[in-house]
């Protein structure tokens, strides 16, 4: 394929998709990565599209429905040392036989790999979630009802009556799109109402974002930071951040960048 046609075929599948990898591209194009990311670069000098980390997204976004944020392909590409890491030590924190609460983001789903040797009760909305467990590990798995989001590989409902109000957590693991003074941050209504109830039945809510999210900031809050009872995070955090958390009454655990192994995980009481 030539470049002009690479181009053609490029434009008209990020305005198509607002948000498109650089494997879909290669798949679409017949193209290598290096040409494909080329090609990209060019089209960004001449303002036909934005590039982004893994992929490209649109100037200019067409309206349709769908969840507010990047798609789960192109998160899981960001800091994934970190998210490890984080989602080992939040392994840590589980007994065999209790019930939890994994909420769909690509941190969360880094805890499949340790779940593979427990035996636990697991509630998700979580397509990739639910499907890596029960392909690779004993875990019982349960997941919730309502409409499938394909972009970000969740099931979110906006009805009160779904399966989430039967089942009880020990604990809830999630993500956010960014950590404030105010609280927990998200994009999206509709994923802060199904979060929100998921909270409601977990006694403990634990966060597992990337330092990275502590800088973000979204026009709506999902709880604020004294409903947090910890949250796991790396050590690029910084000491103010810490602080705020510390007078919050959350608990912090703090791993080493890009290990994902327990070995050296710290914990900061409140």
């Amino acid at each position: 394929m030539h470049e002009k046609d690479r181009h053609r075929v490029i434009l008209s599948a990020v305005q198509d998709r607002s948000l498109v990898t650089v494997i879909d591209l290669c798949a679409l194009t017949g193209a290598s990565e290096a040409t494909v990311r080329r090609d990209i670069n060019t089209m960004d000098e001449r303002k036909q599209l934005r590039r982004v980390r893994g992929g490209a997204e649109a100037l200019t976004t067409a309206p349709f429905v769908g969840l507010a944020g990047r798609p789960f392909s192109v998160n899981e590409t960001m800091n994934s040392a970190e998210k490890q890491a984080i989602a080992a030590a939040a392994v840590e924190l589980c007994q065999d036989g209790e019930p939890i609460i994994i909420n769909g983001g690509t941190t969360t789903f880094q805890m499949v790999h340790p779940l593979a040797s427990r035996r636990m009760q697991v509630f998700t909305n979580s397509f990739p979630i639910a499907e890596h467990l029960l392909k690779n590990s004993r875990n019982t798995v349960m997941l919730s009802g309502g409409i499938i989001y394909r972009e970000q590989n969740i099931i979110l409902s906006p009805f009160d009556n779904d399966v989430t109000r039967n089942f009880y957590a020990k604990r809830m693991f999630m993500g956010a799109q960014g950590i404030g003074p105010l609280g927990l941050m998200e994009q999206d209504p509709l994923l802060i109402q199904a979060e929100q109830k998921l909270i409601g039945q977990a006694e403990e809510l634990i966060v597992l974002v990337d330092s990275s999210k502590f800088a973000n900031r979204s026009s709506l809050v999902l709880c604020p930071l004294d409903r947090i009872d910890t949250i796991i995070t790396d050590d690029k955090i910084e000491d103010r951040t810490a602080a705020m958390l510390d007078a919050a009454g959350v608990t912090l655990i703090v791993v080493p960048s890009g290990a994902a192994q327990k070995d050296g995980v710290a914990a900061l009481p409140a």
